[in-house]
């Protein structure tokens, strides 16, 4: 077996010559084979251990051996205990999600505080096969029946290609000891249903079948590469990238057949989950808008526009103090004295100070804005100015106002106030303007 891990590391992890890895010991027998390979190919490892505190004394147990055992091999070694429970009751998700959040934050931690590059555990091929199956009875799609990848970002899993019978016996055959943790053998579990229950059943019907299920997941990552190819073309031909946010023309996209197929793959990333609702918006009336907990995805006349949602920013207000009189961020917009009024154009007016009430406030729109527009007569709905201009719904949410005193000045770059611009009799003209 180790002579195939080398081979295994070789065609697929040649990046981490010279490189350090940081490796997860549980104590178990998987992370144990895996501690006594790493240090057979003379790489460069440290060991780090969590301590959930879930099993009482066991968990210290664990602690102490593969402390032990680590320094036995002279391999650096990490040490970190949670508070697992309270941390799953304060978030409200389950131990398992709890234990992984809190493992792998810890994890990159270390990467960054002790100079490590990559984060290695012991995920072997029965491991990806109950993810698969996992996966399969809860519904999902052919990514999630890809399984667990052989390397996400910063973390690699050099044994998925090698199953729990070869690392036994790799373990009896170089006198590996390890800790067996008492969960494992209860059925409390999902993964240990299958892994106790199904498993054995699809080993009786075909005794190759670990062989067979690794040319499966093979196929499916060839598909899954074909997707991904196919999908960046259509991606070319319908959509475009503008600042942060993703414009999709939905007629070009319904000359697709499979252009639901073509939406997940673009949105999968980004939280969504009803589906349906999503396929749906492409024939939806201009305004329909679905949430994810990061973005916006809404319909705006022929187009679906992908977005981040930002409250915060929207929310956001920014002042011009009457000595500085002027503002470098989120626009940059600068007030200065002149003596003469020149025509006004798209990024610049010329309004009277003394109408103006400092500090004034840059922000976006609020619900019952009206401003007095320039060139016609009478007050207007902010609304309705947006209507007859033709604003888009995306336009809307990136247009800034300046106001004084909560009274809008100039919608910036589009149009002034009445009231509070400047004329023959003005004796103190302000220049405002956008650079």
């Amino acid at each position: 077996m180790l002579q195939k891990i080398q081979k295994h590391f070789e065609e697929h992890f040649s990046f981490t010559q010279g490189k350090k890895l940081l490796l997860a010991v549980s104590g178990g027998i998987d992370s144990m084979v895996l501690l006594s390979v790493l240090k057979k190919m003379s790489l460069e490892i440290g060991v780090a251990h969590c301590n959930f505190q879930l099993r009482g004394d066991d968990s210290d147990a664990d602690a102490i051996f593969v402390e032990e055992q680590t320094n036995a091999l002279q391999v650096p070694f990490f040490l970190q205990s949670f508070a697992t429970e309270t941390y799953a009751t304060k978030h409200k998700v389950s131990i398992q999600v709890a234990a992984r959040k809190l493992r792998y934050d810890w994890f990159h931690e270390l990467l960054t505080q002790e100079n490590y590059d990559y984060i290695v555990t012991a995920h072997h091929l029965d491991d990806q096969v109950e993810t698969f199956l996992i996966h399969l009875s809860r519904g999902t799609g052919l990514h999630g029946l890809l399984g667990i990848p052989a390397q996400n970002e910063k973390v690699i899993r050099p044994l998925l290609s090698i199953s729990r019978t070869e690392i036994e016996t790799y373990a009896k055959e170089n006198n590996i000891t390890w800790r067996e943790d008492a969960s494992n053998a209860s059925d409390k579990y999902v993964r240990n249903k299958i892994r106790h229950k199904i498993i054995p059943v699809l080993k009786e019907l075909n005794p190759s079948f670990l062989t067979s299920f690794q040319n499966t997941i093979s196929n499916l990552q060839q598909a899954s590469d074909l997707i991904t190819e196919s999908s960046a073309i259509v991606f070319e031909k319908v959509a475009l990238l503008e600042n942060k946010t993703i414009k999709i023309d939905c007629e070009k996209l319904l000359q697709y057949t499979h252009y639901k197929a073509y939406l997940y793959q673009w949105l999968k990333e980004y939280g969504f989950t009803a589906w349906e609702d999503i396929y749906n918006l492409v024939a939806a009336q201009s305004g329909k808008q679905i949430f994810s907990a990061t973005h916006l995805l809404l319909k705006d006349r022929d187009f679906l526009l992908l977005l981040p949602k930002n409250k915060e920013e929207h929310e956001k207000v920014y002042f011009i103090e009457k000595d500085s009189k002027n503002l470098k961020f989120p626009l940059n917009v600068s007030l200065c004295q002149t003596d003469d009024i020149l025509e006004p154009t798209n990024n610049s007016i010329f309004v009277d100070q003394n109408k103006l009430s400092f500090p004034l406030v840059l922000r976006k729109k609020q619900e019952g804005d009206y401003f007095y527009p320039s060139g016609m007569k009478g007050k207007k709905k902010l609304s309705k100015y947006f209507k007859d201009e033709k604003y888009s719904l995306l336009d809307k949410e990136k247009q800034w106002l300046l106001t004084s005193n909560n009274e809008i000045v100039w919608v910036i770059g589009k149009r002034a106030d009445q009231r509070f611009l400047a004329h023959s009799e003005t004796k103190e003209i302000v220049k405002i303007e956008l650079k």
